[in-house]
């Protein structure tokens, strides 16, 4: 493995341990927050950084977007989001032990199964670890990022339960690391970069998905909301690899029956999830 993907591994360690404990902070900011209208973002995002809490949430969350970065332009994709998708162990011990939300077993074992899906994942990366596998064809890219932006926006408009719109914002982040992985190959731009049109993509899909996990977390419990966040997020862009970026797929019978178990794992994981429901805090 080059010294430089190994580095971008380590980035997405640190990411996975950042995104964990924003998402948590950024539970209790908005869940203290009035109601996000998805229809006035501009006035719901003003409210919601007037909670300390939640503004703080942004702040660690920003530092793991970086810290991303850098991992994507280091790294193969699927690996950076099977990395940080590992961190979902970290979901409920931190959940419970530093934060006091109360955990069910059913959370446990749907969160449990989820990062043993991903673990099953990971076992199945091969030779992809050889390079960073940036190089992407533009109408792939363009029709990849289209479908999950569109499927991510049809849910935001069409439901109102916490545990939707949290696929909803994972689908939208996912669409942004994947023009975020293929703007890393124009980095001989330099500050030129950002007048590159994935750096719009990747601002707006951010920013969307970023008003639509506050409503998320307003309307559902924390784990569950973040564990499928997190899934989508993650299964999506790692599914980028071989589609846009054409990393490698296991070759062997047993390295695909393992891959097909791991999307079996995350299903079964996402089917335990309890349904919506929002309690009397606010």
């Amino acid at each position: 493995m080059p010294v430089s993907v190994a580095v971008g591994l380590l980035l997405a360690v640190g990411t996975a341990f950042g995104s964990v404990a924003g998402f948590l902070y950024k539970f209790r900011g908005a869940r203290a927050a009035p109601d996000v209208q998805l229809r006035r973002p501009l006035s719901s995002t003003v409210a919601l950084f007037r909670s300390p809490v939640y503004s703080l949430g942004i702040g660690i969350a920003l530092g793991s977007w970086f810290l991303h970065v850098g991992a994507l332009a280091l790294a193969p994709i699927s690996l950076v989001q099977t990395t940080i998708a590992g961190g979902l162990v970290l979901l409920t011990v931190v959940a419970d032990r530093m934060f006091g939300i109360a955990v069910t077993r059913r959370e446990w074992i749907g969160v449990a199964l989820t990062a043993a899906g991903l673990a099953c994942l990971a076992a199945t990366i091969g030779s992809t670890a050889d390079a960073a596998h940036s190089r992407y064809d533009p109408q792939t890219l363009a029709v990849f990022i289209a479908a999950a932006s569109t499927v991510g926006l049809i849910l935001a408009v069409v439901s109102h339960q916490g545990t939707v719109l949290a696929v909803s914002a994972g689908l939208l982040w996912a669409a942004s690391d994947t023009s975020i992985k293929a703007l890393s190959a124009h980095s001989s731009l330099g500050i030129a970069v950002v007048v590159q049109p994935l750096a719009a993509v990747i601002f707006v899909a951010s920013m969307v998905g970023l008003l639509v996990s506050a409503r998320s977390l307003q309307l559902g419990e924390a784990v569950p909301v973040i564990a499928l966040t997190s899934a989508a997020a993650n299964l999506t862009t790692i599914a980028a690899g071989p589609i846009v970026f054409r990393e490698p797929l296991p070759s062997g019978a047993l390295d695909l029956a393992v891959r097909l178990l791991a999307f079996a794992l995350v299903i079964v994981a996402a089917a335990l999830t309890p349904p919506p429901m929002r309690t009397s805090e606010t």
